[in-house]
């Protein structure tokens, strides 16, 4: 098999990685190899055994080779007390690398700082030397409290890992340093210890929210001694989510000031664009980047697969390849026969235990003692299965595990030797913060990522220049967005009655929003203040997350057994009636969705099958704020009104995808007003594209479904952050009409950055429809998974001429003119 190696000049592709430039770090390799090699298979001889025969091999489209790097150390400044440092040799670690001593030069200077460097570069050290040493400092002071630090992690399991990690780094430091976790799981004894005592407290943003600063006089003494805040993997405080968590930070920001208190922000990310702008948005404040990394990495070998195509036929006959579900359980049994510990990415729950479940029962035909070794991870399991889970990891008794993001983060998760990814996971940031899971002992690792049936990851298997030859992408928040900053005014007033000296604070927008807050009798002035008027808690106004309410409990019928739960907003989609609901392995039923108690009775059963809803959507126009024309076509972007209304669900046989049938579902309507971009053409412009009236439905939607399904390489989203509607004549515009718009209230910046780089955008959504071998449009290039129209009509070759037609008229500084001679010209 050939190896296509990083070429030296290309700085975009590694950096995407580790942030060290390609030629610095060849040239470093060959003076010392990556530590801790031993005798683990290196990752070509994995990915060797993986595609032995015909049949696999062809299924590799790309392979890319990222050398091993050496690395480069620097001493620890001298403010850091000698304890920690001995703490520190203990651990192992004779000297800092030198973006980790770079960072702690800063934080001891009072400087917010955050390190963006690869997975496993040490960043955790980075922030926690200048905490403890402060913690230790803290502990010698006459009287009080001392320093105190808070760490936020975007997900309990992240905060539960470094809890532990921290115990054994400063268990030579005895009870200098008091750490405890604050969140849902922790029990109420417990809470006023942490309250009064620990001086490290690991929370996440949602009881930050919900508990700490609505409970602030309870927190007096911790938030007086504040010395530093910690926010570990901050890029994934982004769109709704990252915009409420950026509101957070500033509350609590102001809670500091009026105790007296200014702490020093230490962020950590993964590489990501600009981080130091994004953690700026995101805290408020000015804030110092530290981008190069200096630790050493082993070698990775990162291959691009592709399923082949079934003898299946789906919808309107298009062609169907086997499913990234199937395809990376298949990868999973090879590796687990093979004693290759593993981790598989996979987008859904859902998806996370079925692969779990196919894995184990083809196991059991090898080896009776594998299939126990096997397991799914994802959100909604309870806390003891989630910690048992977490446990088995890191004792090595799990050889491989099926998981959703909630794993991606930042655990420690050592000895592993390949990361499967079944579908690409929505940003190259992501992508390459998954595949760093493996190797995070300095061994060399295998990545594969595996391709979904769908526009975009066919698009990147055949441009692997997509991915490894550019760099990731900008963190997209918007703190201002008012749907976002009025519940986080009203929590403030409550909090703290609001005065004139906190506009500034939360942003140019709130002077324009007190006043309506007053109207709605949301808030009240009294003299020169804004106070709270209800006696419900305003914390309790929004879900940070953006779930749409309280989560939905899935319930077993026969027993009132709690199985988990599922988020308010994916409830209508995933535990309708009749849907199928996987839990720990098990198969179960949904006999009925009650939306007014937030429970779905489920019973066990096995169906051959699985089930995916689909919905249908309408978009009326609201306001339209900016407009450019091409040519005769107008590009737009503005507020929306989006009516939502799950109307069925296909059941779909298990492996193959085969669609078994359809059932209608009587669900009611949602409304969302939110942010979209579209656009528009003339007749003039179909007649010279040469879509006729009976062509210009399909080729709008056909437009629409590749358009949504592409706008991940361009916007930091995925395709479930979106939606789309197209209309031969939208009755506010008058012309034929394609619309693509964010799926959060109010926006979440997505469809503002695809009207920004609109031109490139649907310029390669026209390349990826054109070059797709396929006859009349399949699920690689125009079929979407959730369209409620049964992907009907749809016209291949009427969508590649109208985009052609449209973007000849795109201005030139907007991007490039389409290719002509592109391969599967229409």
């Amino acid at each position: 098999m050939a190896f296509n190696h990083l070429p030296v000049g290309a700085h975009d592709a590694l950096s995407a990685l580790s942030d060290t430039p390609v030629t610095h770090s060849v040239s470093m390799a060959s003076n010392q190899a990556p530590p801790n090699v031993g005798s683990r298979p290196s990752p070509r001889s994995v990915l060797d055994r993986l595609t032995s025969g015909a049949t696999r091999a062809a299924r590799v489209t790309h392979t890319e080779h990222l050398p091993p790097r050496a690395g480069s150390h620097a001493e620890w400044p001298e403010q850091i007390r000698p304890e920690v440092v001995s703490a520190v040799r203990v651990a192992g670690i004779e000297r800092p690398w030198t973006h980790q001593a770079r960072t702690v030069e800063h934080a001891v200077r009072g400087e917010s700082v955050v390190v963006a460097t690869g997975t496993a570069s040490g960043k955790s050290l980075a922030y926690l030397v200048p905490v403890l040493s402060a913690l230790l400092d803290g502990s010698e002071a006459p009287n009080g409290r001392g320093a105190t630090a808070l760490y936020i992690a975007p997900t309990k399991a992240l905060a539960a890992d470094q809890r532990r990690s921290l115990r054994d780094l400063a268990a030579p430091l005895g009870t200098a340093v008091r750490p405890a976790v604050y969140d849902g799981d922790t029990p109420v004894e417990e809470r006023e210890w942490i309250r009064q005592h620990a001086n490290y407290v690991l929370t996440n943003p949602d009881m930050l929210h919900l508990g700490v600063l609505p409970s602030h006089p309870r927190w007096a003494s911790f938030l007086r001694s504040l010395r530093y805040v910690v926010i570990d993997e901050c890029h994934t405080y982004r769109g709704v989510f990252g915009s409420h968590v950026a509101q957070v930070i500033r509350r609590l920001r102001r809670l500091c000031a009026r105790y007296g208190s200014e702490p020093v922000f230490l962020l950590a990310s993964a590489t990501a664009a600009d981080p130091a702008q994004a953690a700026g948005r995101l805290t408020g404040l000015p804030v110092v980047e530290i981008t190069e990394d200096a630790s050493p990495r082993g070698e990775v070998v990162f291959a691009l697969w592709e399923p082949p195509l079934t003898e299946l036929h789906g919808e309107q006959g298009a062609p169907v390849r086997r499913s990234a579900t199937a395809e990376t359980a298949d990868l999973l049994t090879d590796l687990a026969v093979q004693g290759v510990r593993t981790v598989a990415f996979v987008r859904s729950r859902r998806g996370a235990e079925l692969i779990a479940l196919i894995t184990q029962e083809r196991l059991a035909e090898v080896d009776r003692s594998l299939p126990g070794r096997i397991a799914a991870y994802r959100g909604g399991y309870l806390p003891e299965e989630r910690r048992a889970l977490e446990a088995a990891l890191h004792s090595g008794d799990l050889l491989g595990l099926a998981a959703t993001t909630a794993l991606e983060l930042g655990m420690d998760v050592s000895g592993l030797d390949a990361v499967l990814i079944a579908g690409y996971p929505g940003t190259r940031a992501s992508l390459w913060q998954q595949a760093g899971r493996a190797g995070r002992s300095g061994q060399g690792a295998l990545a594969l990522l595996v391709a979904r049936d769908d526009p975009l990851d066919t698009y990147l298997v055949h441009h692997p220049e997509a991915i490894f030859d550019q760099p990731v992408e900008s963190t997209v928040l918007d703190p201002d967005n008012p749907y976002v900053l009025t519940p986080h005014l009203c929590a403030a007033a409550a909090e703290l009655p609001l005065t004139g000296a906190d506009l500034d604070l939360f942003g140019p927008t709130t002077t324009g929003l007190l006043p309506r807050l007053e109207a709605r009798r949301l808030l009240r002035r009294r003299a020169t203040a804004w106070h709270w008027t209800r006696r419900e808690r305003a914390a309790d106004l929004t879900d940070i997350r953006g779930q749409g309410g309280a989560p939905v409990q899935v319930v077993e019928a026969g027993t009132g057994r709690l199985l988990g739960t599922v988020d308010a907003a994916a409830a209508h989609t995933t535990v309708h009636e009749g849907a199928v609901h996987l839990h720990r392995g098990r198969s179960y039923l949904v006999e009925r969705l009650d939306l007014e108690d937030d429970v779905a009775l489920v019973k066990e059963a096995d169906p051959p099958y699985s089930t995916t809803a689909r919905d249908t959507t309408s978009v009326s126009i609201l306001e339209t704020e900016t407009e450019v024309p091409w040519g005769q076509a107008r590009l737009c972007f503005g507020s929306v009104e989006v009516t939502n209304q799950v109307v069925s669900f296909l059941r779909r046989r298990l492996i193959t995808g085969e669609v078994l049938g359809e059932s209608k579902l009587d669900l009611p309507p949602r409304t969302l007003r939110t942010r979209a971009v579209w656009w528009t053409v003339t007749e003039d412009q179909l007649d010279a594209a040469r879509v006729n009236p009976e062509q210009l439905a399909g080729a709008l939607h056909a437009a629409e479904h590749a358009s949504i399904g592409l706008l991940p390489l361009f916007a930091t989203c995925d395709r479930w952050d979106i939606g789309g509607v197209s209309l031969p004549l939208h009755p506010d515009t008058l012309l034929p009409t394609v619309f693509v718009y964010d799926g959060h209230p109010g926006g979440a910046g997505f469809a503002e950055r695809a009207f920004h780089t609109a031109a490139r955008w649907l310029q390669a959504t026209r390349q990826a429809i054109a070059s797709c071998e396929c006859e009349a449009g399949c699920p690689s290039c125009i079929q979407s998974p959730k369209c409620g129209n049964g992907n009907e009509p749809l016209h291949k070759r009427g969508a590649v001429r109208l985009l052609t037609e449209l973007l000849r008229s795109a201005p030139p500084e907007n991007g490039a003119r389409p290719d002509e001679d592109s391969p599967g010209k229409a």
